[in-house]
């Protein structure tokens, strides 16, 4: 049976001890966590949720989102694996991709090919994301998961780093899932070494510097993107 409840869940929050305010720190024109949002919105058939903490300083996260008409839960800060999971439950998302709001060039045309492949193969999870050993640059992927992998995790996880990054009982327990890595995407040029991710002052120069480009645009691909790079 193929599942068609597709959720993004978008991991963010204000706290950053390297970036403070991040998530919402202004880069050209908008607000960080905006031009991931409409990236993401480039994948298809998809509804997308910000997943925030439930602390005080995430309440301006959660106001924002409101003021722009985006979903928002808000769970633990810790325990991220169950703000993912009680999210699950609360939308009965049966795909859930996940997405972090400090990548706002992750790919969403390599994405939507990613989820395509994991209903094909029927995968409980399936990533196209560098610390899988895929080729792509460090804030252009994600990872998909079903719902019943994410309950097997909440059920089984023991260790503290299994709550704090939500794949980690799955990566670490390969033989209780059926997988699928996506290592090789689209038969690219290893650009693994490359990070596009935000999470100093020198990453967010970085970025800046590819977003003010002439040759820019949001809805950019992964080729046009490495020819600006």
């Amino acid at each position: 049976m193929i599942l068609v409840n597709n959720f993004i869940f978008l991991q963010a929050r204000m706290g950053s001890s390297r970036l403070p305010g991040k998530t919402l720190k202004i880069l050209k024109d908008k607000p960080l966590i905006m031009y991931v949002i409409e990236r993401l919105k480039l994948i298809d058939n998809c509804k997308i949720v910000i997943l925030t903490s439930d602390t005080l300083k995430d309440d301006v996260l959660e106001k924002w989102c409101k003021n722009n008409n985006i979903l928002c839960f808000r769970g633990s800060e810790e325990n991220v694996l169950e703000r993912y999971y009680q999210a699950a439950q609360f939308y009965k998302a049966d795909n859930i991709i996940r997405a972090t709001g400090d990548n706002p060039l992750v790919d969403p045309y390599l994405a939507n090919e990613l989820l395509k492949k994991h209903i094909k193969y029927n995968a409980d999870y399936s990533s196209n994301k560098s610390e899988i050993g895929s080729n792509l640059p460090d804030g252009l992927g994600v990872e998909i998961f079903i719902f019943e992998a994410l309950k097997i995790s909440m059920e089984k996880s023991t260790q503290e780093h299994h709550f704090e990054h939500v794949n980690e009982y799955i990566l670490e327990n390969k033989d209780k899932f059926k997988i699928y890595k996506d290592s090789n995407v689209a038969e690219l040029i290893d650009k693994s070494h490359i990070r596009l991710t935000v999470d100093t002052p020198e990453d967010f120069k970085v970025v800046e510097k590819i977003f003010n480009n002439k040759y820019f645009s949001i809805d950019i691909n992964y080729k046009d993107l490495m020819e600006i790079i």
